[in-house]
């Protein structure tokens, strides 16, 4: 009988032993007795928390995506200016962690798997939703109407391919390259559109 409590605790460690699995043996060769194995427990104990594999991977999504929500919701906090707002969106996507080798190969294989799985799928959309709304929040005050939609369909496009980029090639050399990049291409279209630039993120 599992100690009170414990649930948590196991599901973190089932759902690190997915991300590392992936990572070092890919999707289709990550296992049930592979994760197992790699959290130091019984696939007995894996099916007490899980369903299964499809439902490990669901919810190995929905923790990442949680954990990047946390990122952003933590940058958002002592965000004191609208353009702070929007580069805190950018520092949360496109953050260290996000880099990680586990990380990137965890997000990849997962991105490919939702294909085939309408769970992965919704989730995916409500996740792109949600960042395309709050840039969208962030960007009304800095851009004329008209504009507001396109430049936040920019930055997401942005932060996808270069975080795509990364993963497909190695991780950047400098963690801070691909922020200063969408930061620029959002200045960028800040001053283009008429909107004098007050203050620079670092």
């Amino acid at each position: 009988m599992p100690k009170i409590g414990m649930a948590p605790i196991r599901r973190r460690q089932l759902i690190d032993a997915v991300i590392a699995s992936i990572h070092d043996y890919g999707l289709a060769d990550a296992t049930v007795a592979r994760i197992a194995a790699k959290a130091g427990v019984s696939a007995g104990i894996v099916h007490h928390y899980f369903k299964g594999k499809d439902d490990l991977l669901f919810e190995t999504m929905r923790f990442l995506l949680e954990d990047l929500r946390r990122s952003a919701v933590s940058r958002l906090a002592v965000a004191r200016t609208p353009q702070q707002r929007v580069f805190a969106i950018i520092e949360a996507c496109l953050a260290d962690e996000q880099f990680a080798p586990e990380v990137m190969a965890a997000w990849l294989a997962l991105y490919g798997g939702a294909r085939h799985s309408p769970r992965l799928r919704r989730i995916l959309r409500i996740y792109a939703r949600r960042l395309r709304s709050d840039l969208r929040n962030a960007l009304k005050p800095l851009l004329p109407a008209a504009r507001v939609a396109s430049v936040a369909e920019g930055t997401v496009a942005m932060i996808d391919g270069l975080w795509l980029q990364y993963a497909l090639h190695g991780a950047p050399e400098d963690p801070a390259d691909p922020r200063r990049l969408t930061r620029d291409y959002v200045e960028a279209q800040m001053t283009l559109h008429g909107r004098v630039l007050t203050e620079r993120q670092a």
